[in-house]
């Protein structure tokens, strides 16, 4: 196990680690003992009771937080014709078909997210093996395969994200920045919170969100009590 550092530990010692806070506790909490030397980011992170394993139990989506995530993502689109041009109009930082394909295979990465227009899946698969492990894949489940590229990158630009259960039953999910003020930060956390709620398996049985906590970059977790996640 990794070494904690001093700074981790002092910011622990102000974390009861036995209570369920308040969600707007939470999150002031988290916003005071966040001591990284940047604009940390705010995550909060899930324990489902689904079984991963069960093709419709692996929850899977993206949605526009209401106040964004405080960063700006560089988004690449893999269209031609009108949707390409549609996907520059709406602010892409690349576009392109099978010259994007080729720079990809080349070892190119200096992006954030993919999005692919239905007819480029054929050329786009190719990059299978590179993009797969970053979890970079387009993927209709997370409006990244889609005939309309241009609102996917609007989406993107706006503070989509995207949120998937894996293979220990965990869900992770930016929901801003510690800079952000106390409201947008709930708002967002509300936002996300209700969207995996609604996408609680029809087959899952017992308790479905079994924890939640949330957390800056490095900083600790703080547990929330799920029923004070409310508008």
């Amino acid at each position: 196990m990794a070494k904690k550092s001093k700074k981790f530990l002092a910011a622990l010692e102000k974390v009861n680690r036995e209570q369920l806070y308040d969600a707007s506790a939470a999150l002031e909490l988290v916003k005071e003992i966040d001591y990284a030397g940047f604009d940390a980011s705010v995550e909060v992170a899930y324990r489902l009771g689904v079984d991963p394993k069960q093709a419709d139990q692996q929850i899977r989506g993206a949605m526009v937080l209401p106040h964004g995530t405080g960063k700006t993502s560089t988004v690449i689109v893999f269209a031609k014709g009108d949707q390409a041009k549609a996907a520059q109009e709406a602010g892409a930082d690349f576009v392109g078909d099978s010259d994007l394909v080729e720079k990809v295979q080349g070892g190119w990465f200096d992006f954030d997210v993919v999005v692919a227009a239905p007819d480029m899946m054929a050329e786009v698969g190719k990059l299978g093996r590179v993009l797969g492990p970053k979890g970079l894949m387009p993927n209709p489940k997370t409006g990244t395969v889609t005939p309309d590229v241009a609102k996917a990158v609007n989406d993107i630009k706006a503070g989509q994200v995207t949120y998937r259960v894996d293979r220990q039953s965990n869900i992770h999910v930016p929901i801003g920045k510690v800079s952000f003020d106390l409201n947008k930060l709930q708002e967002n956390l509300v936002a996300i919170h209700e969207t995996i709620v609604k996408a609680k398996p029809a087959s899952s049985k017992g308790v479905y969100i079994k924890n939640m906590a949330v957390a800056s970059t490095f900083g600790p977790g703080v547990k929330i009590d799920q029923s004070s996640v409310s508008k």
